[in-house]
């Protein structure tokens, strides 16, 4: 972006976290003293001449970022440093960026920023915030060692065309670089900074901004309702078939004679010799099931930690670094619950099985993940991931997460088999012809409505925080949504496996898991009706990184759902 860059600081270390996540910490020239107010003081004066094309391609490519309003994202003390302004029905926002600067179109129309100063009128003009008007707020501490604490930092982006570059006053017209303009353009980067006391604000709670300025706790709270009215209504249609139901065909099962009324059994108890089959593709099922049962205990053990402040947005980077480290260590229940069901399918090939419950779906999401890393680093993007990083994930995979699936897998597979209740009949029995409803196909789509019913309002906020960069702190309602979520999953696929078999189709083992992983294909729906309504995102590679990325979440949703 050509901005004044620090001279000879070095750059602050960033956690796993944080280097998975693109963010890099760049140090800055704008420097500051504890308690001394400057006013407009000079950071540094870049000079363009459009006749040279390497200048001209510099201008270009800030004009693009106006044009599609890039933010700075400025850090003071590990705060954000905000610019509150006041929107409709006089609520202040609070953004934790500002932006480059802002354009006004050829018929005269403000676009983003440009509504904030009636100054910006001229047309087909870009207009650069050059200027910014820093305050810091700091509570003394009284009781210990004198000294003073920053409780919050807010600043206002300010536009002008300097004068004298060198001695600047910080008054007059903005700063406007017209799209036609040719010859030499001066931008003077200046900045104020001022220092008050908030006796009201204590250090400890001085996150809480954020709060203030996003309206959306009663959209969750509507939602969660919502997912607790079909949790009820599924859970009493559950109850109700395993109490009346089931209770109803036992009874009936048990006053019949054995010898008279056998031939005219239906329903569910036909399938009773069919019904411990192995499935069809076992080993890949009872992988993915390994997978799955990783992915649900990190889900589960991160939310948790979210939801007691362990992981706030305070310390940057540390959800990330926390997920990843756990996925690392659940490497022994994979292993044991794969193990486990494979040798309760009754297969024999226990290499190949522990090999593709450590290899398969890391791999799949490792190499997609690199895919996506050549992209950056082929764009020269400040997110690709040094290649230091990249071999200590691959370090922490092969050195502590394939042994410890080994070691699940052997007392998995040391552990008698699963006993089956009733003995498998050595002819597979005839599946009659199936009604609409309990086909497969229809049967897994309908599945995996409920689930995301329950979710996507939550999937909203977390992609906005993923690709809006706004800060998602909501972690008590998504522990919530997620509990929820995984007893409609369970119930659903309860149902409707009771439901295929009555109609005496026992094939319900791969179905039972891609019920509720039919989610993910909901989830990949939403995601792209997201991309194409919500973001505007523009080029080959953005596009590839988007949907790269949101793959590697839906086959960790498909894993966790199913």
């Amino acid at each position: 972006f050509d901005f004044c860059q620090a001279e000879g600081k070095k750059r602050p270390s960033e956690n796993l976290g944080q280097v998975l996540f693109g963010e890099r910490i760049e140090p800055s020239p704008y420097r500051f003293t504890f308690n001394k107010k400057e006013t407009c003081k000079s950071v540094c004066t870049k000079t363009y001449d459009t006749r040279k094309p390497e200048d001209k391609q510099k201008l270009d490519f800030l004009k693009k970022s106006m044009l599609l309003n890039y933010q700075h994202h400025w850090i003071v003390d590990n705060m954000p440093v905000t610019w509150c302004y006041d929107v409709e029905d006089g609520q202040r926002f609070c953004n934790p960026g500002f932006p480059i600067g802002c354009y006004i179109t050829e018929d005269g129309r403000p676009k983003d920023a440009c509504v904030i100063n009636s100054e910006f009128h001229e047309k087909d003009t870009f207009y650069i915030f050059n200027h910014v008007d820093i305050k810091i707020y700091y509570h003394v501490v009284e009781n210990e060692a004198l000294g003073a604490r920053l409780v919050a930092a807010k600043l206002e982006p300010k536009s002008y065309k300097h004068t004298h570059p060198d001695n600047p006053d910080c008054s007059g017209v903005p700063m406007d670089i017209s799209n036609k303009a040719n010859g030499e353009v001066k931008i003077a980067y200046t900045y104020s900074v001022s220092f008050e006391e908030e006796k009201s604000i204590r250090w400890a709670s001085r996150w809480d901004y954020i709060l203030e300025s996003m309206p959306h706790t009663h959209i969750q709270w509507f939602s969660i309702m919502n997912s607790l009215v079909i949790v009820l209504f599924l859970s009493g249609m559950v109850a109700m078939i395993m109490l009346r139901t089931l209770h109803k065909d036992i009874a009936r099962y048990n006053q019949m004679d054995s010898s008279e009324d056998a031939q005219e059994e239906f329903g569910w108890k036909l399938v009773h010799g069919d019904i411990f089959r192995p499935p069809r593709k076992g080993m890949l099922l009872s992988v993915f099931l390994g997978s799955g049962t990783q992915i649900l205990i990190m889900t589960f053990v991160t939310l948790f930690f979210a939801c007691l402040g362990f992981l706030s947005p305070a310390n940057r980077g540390a959800l990330m670094t926390c997920a990843v480290v756990l996925w690392v260590l659940l490497g022994t229940p994979a292993g044991y619950v794969a193990a486990r069901f494979y040798k309760s399918f009754g297969g024999e090939k226990w290499k190949t099985n522990v090999l593709l419950t450590s290899f398969l779906c890391p791999g799949i999401v490792f190499a997609d993940f690199f895919i996506m890393n050549l992209i950056l680093w082929g764009e020269g993007s400040s997110a690709a991931i040094p290649f230091g990083t990249l071999v200590a994930i691959l370090a922490l995979w092969f050195c502590i997460s394939v042994p410890l699936t080994f070691i699940g897998a052997y007392f998995g597979f040391k552990k008698h088999a699963i006993e089956h209740p009733v003995r498998t009949n050595q002819i597979p029995r005839q599946i009659p012809e199936q009604s609409f409803y309990t086909k497969p196909l229809p049967g897994i789509i309908m599945g995996g409505i409920l689930p995301f019913g329950c979710i996507f309002i939550q999937l909203f906020f977390i992609l906005n925080s993923i690709w809006s960069h706004q800060m998602y702190y909501m972690f008590g309602f998504l522990f919530l949504v997620f509990i929820i979520l995984v007893i409609t999953c369970s119930e659903a696929t309860i149902l409707l496996c009771y439901f295929h078999l009555c109609a005496e189709d026992y094939h319900w083992q791969w179905r039972s898991f891609l019920t509720s992983g039919f989610t993910a294909v909901y989830f990949l729906i939403y995601a792209i009706h997201y991309f194409f309504s919500k973001l505007q995102i523009t080029g080959t590679a953005s596009t590839i990184l988007y949907f790269g990325y949101t793959m590697i979440m839906v086959l960790i949703f498909f894993l966790f759902t199913g």
